[in-house]
């Protein structure tokens, strides 16, 4: 996603999408234009499902003082009908000196607000959760861009391999690069800063494989060995994915936070794995424990080829949950 910039702030803008920094950051981006062309600027932010009809109608309304405002509507999903109603409504003929950000999950939920303003012609920004190896690198990549850097494909997926799948600790990353390179960032600079990282690569791995994503998963474990990774932190992140969604899937329905006290695990994982178990059988799980602990036994026992025994082991675990078809 481009920066917003101060030439081309629209009086509508919707950010449709469920993947949080890039919400806040389409958000953040908008407030900072206006703010660019008029330092003076006033911002209110306002979360949907406790706005009322009536509050808005002020927010909204012309200023006896004048002067640029933002008004930023979050969860737009959770707004009242009436409410959906009257932003709709709004935004038929909307004011000069307003800017109204509307943020919405996407979904079958308030859809008719997220409608009503694409019809209306608001500036739509796509913010959906990266759930693809393609778009991460993707991602890296316009990061490094959007910091003043440059990276090629092959170091970006180097640094997904070292730092994990996680959006804030990429960007963090790319931006420690950024300074400290002068902005050039090729596999030996990565190699240099990530070298080690082992228990996050090895769940990077990991996460991959447990949703049947054999090329990112290899992807991610091939950078991973080729930035000096050890192999024995993988094939254990490997064997406690497969666990994680076995104990998991066992467990039954429920809230993360339901589940978590009872499993011993923090919620955050239990939903990781609940997410990671939709596609699982038991059967399946029963298979994939088998082949994590033969990888375990291969890489900890000094096989001639431990590169290969963890290759060996992700096909193995995603055939499995492919129901045996070598998907």
């Amino acid at each position: 996603m481009s920066a917003v910039t101060a030439s081309n702030l629209p009086h509508l803008r919707l950010v449709i999408g469920d993947e949080e920094l890039l919400v806040s950051r389409a958000v953040s981006d908008t407030i900072d234009a206006a703010r660019a062309e008029d330092p003076d600027t006033e911002v209110r932010r306002r979360a949907g499902g406790e706005l009322v009809a009536g509050e808005l109608a002020e927010m909204l309304s012309p200023s006896l003082f004048g002067g640029r405002r933002v008004i930023v509507i979050e969860d737009g999903q959770d707004t009242k009908k009436d409410v959906i109603a009257a932003l709709v409504g709004y935004a038929g003929s909307p004011e000069d000196d307003v800017v109204l950000v509307v943020t919405h999950a996407g979904g079958a939920k308030g859809k008719a607000l997220a409608d009503g303003f694409k019809a209306a012609g608001a500036d739509v920004v796509t913010a959906m959760k990266i759930s693809k190896h393609r778009e991460r690198v993707d991602f890296v990549r316009n990061e490094i861009r959007r910091q003043g850097g440059k990276i090629g494909e092959d170091a970006a997926e180097a640094l997904l391999a070292a730092v994990g799948n996680d959006l804030r600790d990429l960007v963090a990353a790319c931006s420690q690069l950024v300074a400290d390179t002068g902005g050039r960032i090729d596999t030996a600079t990565v190699s240099r800063y990530y070298k080690g990282r082992a228990e996050v690569s090895g769940f990077t791995v990991a996460d991959a494989v447990m949703v049947g994503d054999a090329a990112g998963a290899l992807e991610a474990l091939r950078w991973a060995l080729h930035v000096g990774v050890d192999p024995v932190p993988i094939a254990d992140a490997i064997a406690d994915g497969v666990r994680t969604v076995a104990r998991v899937a066992a467990a039954g329905k429920g809230s993360a936070y339901q589940l978590a006290g009872s499993l011993g695990m923090p919620p955050w994982k239990v939903e990781r794995a609940q997410r990671q178990a939709r596609g699982w059988t038991a059967e399946a799980l029963v298979d994939a424990m088998r082949a994590a602990a033969e990888c375990n036994a291969a890489v900890k026992g000094g096989s001639d080829d431990r590169g290969y025994a963890l290759e060996r082991a992700v096909f193995a675990v995603v055939t499995a949950r492919g129901g045996g078809t070598g998907r």
